[in-house]
């Protein structure tokens, strides 16, 4: 346990900033998910518009630095694919 004043802050600090980061991912893959149902479910119009949403938190997650860029580039990659597949 630190026992230093700036050290505890920055504890403070890393832990708020780890629920909010995990906060970020798990939105982002409930986004992913939308996209995958309904990609399972044949339905192309519903596949596009949770695609969008799923760019949109990716890239949000890629721009605060949750996750990579090329992460980021990857996982839209991958639900780009599965959608022009329909």
């Amino acid at each position: 346990m630190a026992n230093i004043k700036s050290q505890i802050k920055r504890n403070k600090t890393n832990e708020k900033k780890r629920l909010l980061n995990k906060s970020k991912k798990a939105a982002a893959h409930t986004a992913i998910r939308g996209v995958e149902e309904a990609v399972k479910a044949g339905k192309k119009e519903e596949a596009l518009k949770a695609l969008s949403l799923a760019h949109k938190r990716i890239d949000k997650l890629a721009g605060d630095g949750v996750i990579s860029a090329n992460k980021a580039a990857r996982l839209k990659s991958h639900l780009d694919s599965a959608v022009n597949a329909l």
